[in-house]
């Protein structure tokens, strides 16, 4: 199949999935709330694109950052200002579009609205007044992250998004303390500014075994996510000029005692016994499977009573 063959097939695919998409329920008087791509354009999801044209306004955190994606998708919706310096009166503006029947949609600058980004307070105001919030989903730095970085299992799923944190060192390193000490991967959001000296603080505060997943750029061209241990932090980032630039996501993983304490004293023992007559990955799917104990905890232990062992 040449190229013309190939972009006619897949133009009249997309046209296919426009038409139903356009065709599902639209409902009026209500709140969109649409996640839209965190850097890469083509990653505004096809529901999101009829939301956003069929909507009668856009409330956007900043109309100037938000018209080049609107434009590159042939958006002419109109935009209104709704951002956390007017947020109060920007919900009571949408209330009175809705009342009036209209579509309203509501982004923020990239990602989700409402998640660590203004917009909160005006989808509260919506459900207070009686009035439908639709949720739109798509991308999101927090997902994308931990896609990337493989700190959690589907034994292990938990995670906490702590959003930004402190700009002050004090006040930064006892926020580390308190998040860190938490019995799951902390991921947190940084700028390019700040961010070598919030992982010096880390390394403080945590010392150097613990691992940090640093995730720069994501869905851009230059886009790198790197596991290391702390110790090494301060080395990557000199060892190329460019990579202290960008957006960060950075992802404290659990700490190594964390670990520990999530396999009581009755499933270590089970575990061991059965070292003794199986594989470590046969003995680690029968411990998890009789104790319920997390997965990825018990292989980790289980490696290094191997290890231990040989030696």
């Amino acid at each position: 199949m040449n190229d013309d063959s190939q972009f006619m097939e897949a133009s009249a695919t997309w046209k296919h999935l426009a038409e139903r998409v356009a065709g599902q329920h639209w409902p009026t008087a209500a709140l969109y709330v649409v996640a839209t791509p965190i850097g890469n354009l083509g990653d505004l999801g096809l529901r999101a694109w009829q939301a956003l044209r069929q909507c009668d306004v856009i409330a956007a955190e900043d109309t100037r950052s938000s018209r080049p994606l609107l434009d590159a998708w042939g958006i002419s919706t109109p935009l209104m200002a709704a951002h956390r310096h007017n947020e109060a009166a920007a919900a009571d503006a949408i209330v009175q579009r809705l009342e009036a029947g209209e579509r309203v949609a509501l982004i923020s600058d990239a990602g989700a609205p409402a998640v660590s980004d203004p917009g909160g307070r005006i989808v509260r105001r919506v459900r207070e007044a009686g009035y439908q919030v639709v949720p739109i989903p798509g991308a999101s730095a927090v997902i994308t992250a931990l896609m990337a970085a493989g700190v959690t299992s589907d034994e292990n799923p938990a995670f906490i998004f702590a959003g930004f944190a402190p700009p002050k060192q004090g006040a930064r390193r006892k926020w580390l303390q308190k998040w860190g000490a938490m019995a799951a991967p902390v991921v947190l959001f940084e700028s390019p500014h700040r961010v070598r000296a919030t992982v010096d603080d880390m390394l403080a505060v945590w010392g150097p075994t613990r691992r940090l997943s640093i995730a720069r750029e994501l869905t851009k061209r230059f886009e790198q996510v790197e596991t290391l241990a702390l110790a090494d932090a301060a080395a990557w980032f000199d060892a190329e000029s460019h990579r202290s630039q960008g957006e960060f996501v950075l992802i404290l993983h659990e700490a190594e005692a964390a670990v520990g304490d999530a396999i009581d004293a009755q499933a270590l023992t089970l575990l061991d016994a059965l070292l003794e007559v199986l594989s470590v990955r046969d003995a680690v799917k029968v411990a998890a499977k009789v104790s319920g104990a997390p997965r990825d905890a018990l292989y980790a232990v289980a490696l290094e009573r191997s290890a231990s062992r040989d030696s």
